[in-house]
């Protein structure tokens, strides 16, 4: 192969090589995941160039959708990679809200002779999962026959090692769509979230399966099972591929040990689209034979969860299934898009449990995003959720999202608490669940317990960002200070543009009086929000002229303006009024945010920005009214 034309670029002590997919630091290989290289690839041919993010994303999953934690992921990767951080050399810089630039002096060297480059390092896992599709179709048919008694007799028979003496954890990885079209992607992540239920219901208390989150967050990985298996913490992957052509579909899965990466078990299997969810039933129990898991009748139960889906038409499953795949998105566009597969599910069938509970999960999200006003989407969502409920009482999506309504829109955590304890009870492996059973464990002043239940919600989806955000937030209503400050930066070592943590980071600092930290937490987040930068050098000068209750006092004035006002709920006027010393506008603001039923309320009884109302009566009244009685 001629090798005209050829380039590297050098930066500090680093050569990338794009056509060896080689980076090297002073001579010496530095491996990187493959969409890894190809980040620095695109920023580095790029030096000195805001790259969009959708740009980036573009380029390194072509036509395929990904969350954008998968990018922010490579990127922290990356500065971990080149040593930014602890007084290391910047290398890419963040433009908030917008991309990312690669900041560094680059060189560009052109035509490098053949023998200074070096090998390149092929990836083992990608060339298995080349040949593991091109065997796929001569297999499935041996596979369908055999499968009823030989999987059974192999299971039980053959020789096995004894059963593991602790709790064994699971990744299930994201099935791989192989049909060639990006709009069967809803069938193969469909696949993968089913197959985490099912899953996560065999037997909790001897198998724990890594959620969605964390499991997506690996799509379009070429990471190995050995590395994904150190950042998830598990002993076991499930990784599998499915194509559709017409309505069959091939389906393959192995489970892998991470210890040693030795394919514990595979099979394949060809069904028609609407057998989907007897395969997943066949692949669970399948698996949890394997590893020993034995079924209690809580799991036997949990091989029932697809009954309603089997009843199903594979049309209406099939819409349930895009519905949820735009329902995972956590967009207002998602969630719009959501509603309107779950709803024409439910026209076609209307006894179709699964998608009055997609229904209810859309709605019940609306609420504390802002889209939607409460009175709204609450009610929606309670109603969808209570339909799905009498068609199918086992369903703990349903009952998680029907707790969440009342603990945010009915102000009852009581009730919520004992929606949530049955979700629970049904799938112990449900984080959503177990995240919002910390808040609504938190609103009845039970903080250490509310702690410990989004530590569980943590371990269960440990890469989703939203729940290692919310730890800090509990810790926080804990007043557990020195933990939540650690908390929210770990946050931000996974993802230094979450805005949220920065939100809770600098109202703690300030509970500590550790003001200058605080105002830098504040005034990042007020610069990823998209802020001008004289609104920044404004707030910046109020606090140095006159402190945090100045800071506070600007923030004040500038949401006052008729414009701001229509934009600014009631509810966060008054958390600025009330750190700004302004009591009573923060209580008027307070009580207007009681006649719109704003959701965050009911944690007023344990939020520490409004201490200093505490001995107020109005807000002792105020209390009254939202807690639940003694």
């Amino acid at each position: 192969m001629s090798l005209s034309g050829k380039h590297f670029y050098e930066f500090g002590p680093f050569r990338l090589d794009p056509a060896e997919g080689l980076l090297q630091r002073e001579g010496q290989a530095v491996p990187l995941p493959p969409k890894v290289f190809e980040t620095l690839r695109v920023l580095v041919e790029s030096s000195g160039h805001l790259v969009e993010k959708e740009e980036l994303m573009r380029q390194i999953w072509p036509d395929t959708f990904v969350e954008e934690a998968n990018l922010a992921q490579n990127i922290f990767t990356l500065r971990k990679v080149l040593g930014e951080g602890g007084g290391g050399p910047e290398y890419i810089e963040t433009v908030p809200k917008r991309g990312y630039r690669f900041v560094a002096a680059v060189q560009k060297i052109e035509d490098v002779a053949a023998s200074e480059m070096p090998g390149r390092v092929e990836s083992p896992i990608g060339e298995a999962q080349a040949r593991k599709a091109k065997n796929i179709v001569a297999v499935v048919a041996v596979a369908s026959v055999v499968f009823g008694v030989g999987l059974v007799m192999w299971q039980w028979l053959r020789p096995r090692a004894a059963p593991p003496a602790e709790r064994v954890k699971l990744a299930v990885l994201p099935f791989e769509n192989l049909s060639g079209d990006a709009e069967q992607d809803y069938l193969s992540d469909g696949l993968t979230e089913e197959m985490i239920t099912q899953l996560a219901r065999l037997n909790p208390d001897r198998l724990a399966v890594i959620a969605r989150t964390s499991s997506m967050h690996f799509k379009g990985s070429k990471k190995t099972v050995a590395q994904i298996g150190q950042e998830l913490g598990v002993d076991y992957v499930l990784e599998g591929s499915i194509r559709r052509e017409g309505e069959r579909l091939r389906i393959s899965a192995q489970l892998i040990q991470v210890k040693d990466q030795t394919h514990v078990w595979a099979e394949n299997y060809e069904r028609d689209v609407g057998d989907l969810m007897a395969v997943q039933d066949q692949v669970a129990q399948a698996i949890a034979a394997e590893i020993r898991v034995q079924l209690t009748p809580q799991g036997l139960a949990a091989a029932g969860r697809g009954s309603s889906a089997r009843a199903a038409s594979p049309e209406v499953y099939q819409l349930y299934l895009k519905g949820r795949f735009f329902w995972n998105k956590r967009t207002p566009e998602g969630f719009a898009k959501s509603i309107e597969l779950f709803e024409e599910a439910i026209r076609k069938d209307p006894k179709f449990a699964l998608a009055y509970a997609g229904l209810a999960d859309s709605y019940v999200l609306l609420g504390p995003n802002n889209v939607r006003p409460p009175k709204e989407v609450y009610p929606k969502a309670k109603a969808a959720a209570q339909k799905a409920l009498e068609l199918d009482e086992t369903l703990s999506e349903a009952h998680a999202s029907l707790a969440f309504a009342k603990l945010l829109y009915d102000w009852d955590p009581r009730g919520a608490e004992q929606e949530f304890q049955r979700a629970i009870a049904d799938n112990p492996g449900y984080p959503t669940a177990r995240h919002w059973y910390a808040y609504t464990l938190a609103a009845l002043g039970k903080l250490d317990l509310a702690v410990a239940e989004i530590r569980r919600a943590q371990a269960l989806d440990p890469l989703s960002l939203s729940i290692s955000s919310d730890v800090g937030q509990i810790l926080l209503f804990a007043r557990r200070y020195e933990e939540a400050v650690e908390q929210c930066k770990k946050t931000l070592e996974m993802d230094p543009d979450y805005r949220a943590a920065y939100w809770y980071l600098g109202l703690t600092y300030e509970q500590m009086g550790r003001n200058n930290e605080a105002v830098d937490a504040l005034l990042k987040q007020v610069s990823l929000r998209g802020e001008a930068a004289a609104t920044q050098e404004q707030l910046k000068k109020a606090y140095a002229a006159g402190g945090m209750k100045a800071y506070w006092h600007t923030w004040a004035a500038r949401w006052e303006t008729p414009s701001q006002r229509k934009e600014i709920p009631a509810f966060s006027l008054s958390v600025v009024y009330a750190r700004a010393g302004e009591k009573d506008k923060a209580m008027a603001m307070l009580l207007k945010a009681h006649a719109e039923h704003f959701p965050s309320l009911v944690f007023l009884p344990v939020e520490p920005v409004f201490d200093p109302l505490r001995e107020d009566p109005r807000f002792i009244e105020l209390l009254k009214r939202i807690a639940p009685a003694s």
